[in-house]
């Protein structure tokens, strides 16, 4: 996709979405570090019915550790993978506290070093939590990346590196937002719903729906 093109695509989604965030619930980084580590393989809408009710009782880490893993179990039982996730949030909570004085680091690495988080969980937190001007790369992002031309890649890190390179600088913080949210409701896997899609005319995608 052209220099331009890339400019005019998220100059249209910002006109559409001037201040995009994620559909994830949450007030503080640890909440939003939880949440996303809670999310993989599962849906927004099925973390934050969760949260909801676990964060009144216990959102820091000291008070998820009071939990312990059966007690955390119970307020997540209702996400996939539940047993595996719950079992890394009492580690990252450990760490958090013997480590880090129970705050959220703010570096790549030192999140990267806590159990669940990928490099995708870190970038969102980083992006979302600290203004930083990560991208992280998701399922919606890889299709929408790849689909309209935008940052084709083999693989989320290619996609994301790619994205790095042609996201003009004034896009950044927000593009992972606008792209995830494209993807979630207008360049869906199945069929996307392109008669209404705002960046038609500049996607080249070649099996674009009909009206």
């Amino acid at each position: 996709m052209k220099r331009a093109d890339v400019a005019e695509l998220f100059t249209r989604l910002r006109e559409l979405n001037p201040h995009p965030t994620t559909e994830l619930e949450y007030r503080t980084p640890f909440e939003l570090l939880v949440a996303v580590v809670l999310s993989a393989q599962a849906t927004d809408v099925g973390v934050n019915k969760a949260t909801r009710k676990l964060y009144p009782v216990a959102n820091t880490p000291q008070a998820i550790l009071a939990l312990g893993e059966e007690g955390l179990k119970r307020y997540i039982s209702t996400i996939g993978l539940y047993n595996a996730k719950a079992k890394n949030v009492i580690a990252l909570c450990r760490i958090l506290v013997e480590q880090h004085g129970g705050e959220v680091p703010r570096t790549r690495e030192a999140l990267e070093a806590l159990p669940g988080v990928g490099r995708k969980t870190a970038n969102v937190v980083l992006n979302t939590a600290f203004g930083e001007p990560t991208i992280a790369v998701d399922t919606h992002i890889f299709r929408v990346a790849n689909r309209t031309g935008l940052a084709p890649g083999k693989d989320v890190r290619a996609v994301e590196d790619k994205l790095e390179k042609v996201v003009p600088a004034e896009f950044k913080k927000d593009a992972h937002h606008w792209l995830i949210l494209h993807g979630r409701y207008v360049c869906k896997a199945r069929k996307p719903e392109c008669p209404v899609c705002p960046i038609r005319d500049l996607c080249q995608y070649r099996h674009k729906t009909p009206p």
